[in-house]
């Protein structure tokens, strides 16, 4: 089985941002346990502006690209991901990194998440940040490999040991179906009742939000839990009349 831990640097936040910067860390079987391989690093040339904040993250300008450096697009993406199969994407916010990569560009295969996983593993950590994660967990790493932080290369790097630890604890099996759970949300994340407990908003704001199809899906599914547990009071409460 080899694992592929991606970990990408963009231009921007949003989903109009794009890939400036990819890294990858195989995980491959070592005897008993698991070892990460070589990271593997390609710069890509912006067609746009990086943002100020993003520049403040990964302090890439654009001075660190070349006129032969290629824009990010879906083939390119392609060959680097399916150039050598992979049976599981990993990255430690699968999340941001699906928003970017099509499921075409890896071959439709499935996502582990390590946020979710070390929150499973571990929940009494400090944090669930990988940098966080990489100092509570001791992890001892060669500078030139796991720095700067925030980096395409290193993050990825980090990500790649922090998930072999995981696999002390879990299985491949955990990890995947930990990834795939909707994220408990306790508050309302977004809108005028935002930061609000699930059981305070009117009924009519739940249905409202249960029936978008392009909202956050755990949102979604956070709402249509609170509409299913309304409805099962009110059905024990005409019982026990």
């Amino acid at each position: 089985m080899r694992l592929r831990v991606v970990d990408l640097e963009t231009t921007g936040g949003d989903r109009t941002s794009e890939i400036i910067e990819v890294g990858i860390v195989d995980v491959v079987p070592d005897g008993e346990g698991w070892r990460a391989l070589p990271p593997v690093t390609r710069l890509f040339r912006p067609r746009g502006e990086i943002s100020f904040h993003a520049m403040a993250v990964h302090h890439l300008t654009h001075e660190h690209f070349c006129d032969d450096d290629p824009h990010c697009d879906e083939m390119l993406l392609r060959e680097m991901f399916l150039a050598e199969r992979a049976d599981v994407m990993v990255a430690h916010s699968a999340r941001f990194e699906r928003g970017f990569i099509a499921d075409t560009a890896t071959g439709g295969l499935p996502w582990i998440c390590t946020v979710r996983s070390a929150k499973a593993v571990w929940p009494q950590a400090p944090g669930h940040s990988n940098q966080v994660l990489r100092y509570w967990r001791g992890l001892s790493l060669d500078p030139a490999l796991a720095n700067p932080a925030h980096r395409a290369g290193p993050d990825a790097w980090v990500t790649a040991h922090l998930l072999i630890d995981m696999l002390k604890e879990a299985t491949v099996e955990q990890l995947l179906a930990w990834t795939a759970e909707p994220r408990r949300l306790d508050r309302i994340p977004f809108g005028k009742h935002r930061g609000k407990p699930w059981s305070e908003p009117p009924e009519d704001y739940l249905r409202w939000m249960a029936a978008q199809a392009d909202m956050d899906a755990d949102a979604v599914s956070a709402a249509r839990q609170e509409l299913e547990r309304r409805a099962g009071a009110l059905a024990k409460a005409g019982d026990a009349g």
